[in-house]
């Protein structure tokens, strides 16, 4: 599966993991707090070196800056009272040592994750994976040394990259990523995307085909892999590369033309951003503003709930960066396989379909107006937008809308600048929304897609699950004809309809995107020039014809 466009070539580094197995041996009785007092330790040492990763994410380059919310997720696992029991609890009752003690437990704990239909919880069997890796580490006394060896520009290839893996890289000297397992919609291919390096993800049992150091073709712009290439097939490689480097290129030099297709519609084409410096990065690639402000950064980065005035300057800093340019901010959201080592959230069977985002914040209102105070005060300082996250009720949309309206007359009497007309819209991301996507047009001044979800939710297919990859597919007839619904709803109400899920990126499906209406592409930035490329040159009619017939069949067209 392609996650990130783009040639590489170079010496394959493979990830060797430098690992040890358990120690089996039983304990005594009266080594039982000894063994107890070496988890404790091992767990503090585990803390301290995931707040240091948190703290060094925030000044590392925009792609790799997205493993606050991830290294956030493995503290909150660490820190976990069940993940504690479970392990003191074998070492008391079974005179577990503690090595087989927390592989046991953490064996227990990945299995219900991957059991679970749900992508996100599937990939936290992987992030308690990767705790249990750096706790073992730490009781064996070994260093994390798999990189220290990537000396020269090299095609990274492991059967997958954690979190942690990819924060060790010298991504400088990463020229592409192959993986065994993962998804598009991974870790590793948001930070490929980001980073701007070629990558394929879930293609299978790669790592017995390839010999360290040997030479390696990715062409991931067709999906193919080419060991110990001869003359010829190297020669055909590098003409291929330097087209497409040369498209990239033209792309990238027109950047900051307008983008309208041939026969005269004007489109936005805008970035996704999770901070406000990848906002600013952002600016350099002349998009038309952000399409989503991943609001829940600033939360994930602290020890505590940030203060209103932490969360004014953040946003106002992202909307200064973008010079008068539109800033669409979502409010937060966590839960799922986002949450917060400061904040419990209920213990569920399966959390992503049980309280997150909007749910969370009406359910606490006091860090919700916090949150609606910030993002309109930010207003005065340029064009903002508010966006509702997981929207799946009227009443929901209602309510949050009604404590915004508070929130703006509590600034108000307090004499506080905020923008009177700031546009409130949501994410249609739930195949209720897409249902209800009239009614709800009728209260908001916005919609914006998040394929992402609704393509899992509306297909039932883990997008975190190998096993079950082709079948989770954006060009899906009913995916197509969710989209188009929810378009066309949008345009009755004579509001835009943006879309800021992978798809959106996707050059494939840029023209398809056009023919069925929409208004806002939004997606990583370094996407954005070709993007707009291929939309320049479309024509609008033509698509709305091929799109028309692309809706008439029940089978997948492309992907």
């Amino acid at each position: 599966m392609i996650a990130s466009e783009g040639y590489a070539s170079g010496p394959a580094f493979i990830v060797q993991r430098d690992e040890r197995p358990a120690c089996t041996d039983k304990i005594r009785e009266e080594e039982i707090e000894e063994e107890i007092l070496r988890f404790d330790q091992a767990v503090e040492t585990g803390v301290e070196q995931l707040r240091k990763l948190l703290e060094e994410t925030q000044s590392l380059p925009v792609g790799q800056a997205g493993n606050a919310d991830i290294f956030a997720g493995h503290l909150e696992i660490l820190t976990d009272c069940t993940l504690y029991e479970e392990v003191t609890g074998r070492i008391r009752r079974d005179l577990e040592n503690v090595q087989m003690a927390l592989q046991l437990s953490a064996d227990h704990f990945a299995a219900a994750f991957e059991a679970m239909d749900d992508a996100y919880m599937r990939e936290r069997a992987d992030d308690v994976r990767d705790v249990e890796r750096r706790l073992m580490l730490i009781l064996q006394g070994v260093e994390e040394t798999a990189f220290h060896t990537l000396r020269e520009t090299s095609v990274v290839v492991a059967a997958d990259l954690t979190p942690s893996d990819t924060i060790r890289m010298n991504m400088d000297l990463v020229a592409g990523i192959i993986t065994e397992k993962g998804g598009v919609t991974g870790h590793v291919g948001i930070i490929a995307r980001n980073s701007g390096i070629p990558s394929l993800v879930c293609v299978g049992p790669i790592l017995s085909k390839i010999r360290n150091r040997e030479r390696v073709l990715l062409d991931a712009e067709r999906g193919s892999i080419i060991t110990s290439p001869d003359r010829e097939t190297q020669e055909k490689f590098c003409r291929n590369a330097a087209a497409y480097r040369d498209m990239c290129k033209k792309a990238k030099e027109n950047a900051d033309l307008p983008c309208i297709t041939v026969d005269g519609r004007k489109l936005s084409v805008c970035a996704n951003a999770g901070s406000p410096e990848e906002a600013e990065q952002a600016a350099a690639y002349s998009v038309d503003g952000i399409g989503l402000f991943r609001s829940e950064f600033l939360y994930m980065r602290q020890r505590r709930f940030p203060t209103e005035e932490e969360q004014f300057e953040a946003y106002r800093s992202a909307v200064r960066s973008m010079g008068g340019r539109e800033v669409t901010i979502r409010t937060l959201d966590i839960g799922g396989d986002k949450g917060l080592d400061y904040f419990q959230l209920p213990k569920e069977e399966n959390p992503f379909l049980g309280c997150r985002a909007i749910r969370i914040c009406l359910k606490r209102p006091d860090i919700f107006k916090t949150q609606l105070r910030a993002i309109l005060r930010a207003s005065a300082f340029g064009r903002v937008r508010i966006m509702f996250p997981m929207i799946a009720w009227v009443e929901e949309l209602e309510k949050a809308l009604e404590i915004l309206n508070v929130c703006k007359k509590e600034l108000r009497e307090e004499g506080k600048l905020f923008d009177e007309g700031v546009e409130t819209g949501i994410m249609i991301e739930t195949p209720a929304a897409v249902i209800l996507a009239q009614e709800l047009a009728s209260r908001v001044d916005f919609f914006s897609i998040g394929t992402n979800d609704l393509t899992q939710y509306m297909l039932a297919a883990d997008r975190g699950n190998s096993e079950v990859a082709p079948l989770y597919n954006p060009f899906h007839p009913a995916v197509l004809r969710c989209i188009h619904h929810v378009i066309r709803a949008g345009h009755e109400r004579h509001i835009p309809v943006g879309m800021c899920g992978e798809l959106a990126g996707n050059i494939e499906a840029a023209r398809l995107l056009l023919g069925l209406g929409l208004d806002e592409f939004s997606m990583s930035a370094p996407s954005t020039p070709r993007i707009k490329q291929e939309l320049r040159a479309a024509n609008y009619g033509e698509a709305v014809e091929a799109a028309a017939e692309a809706l008439k069949s029940p089978y997948t067209i492309l992907g």
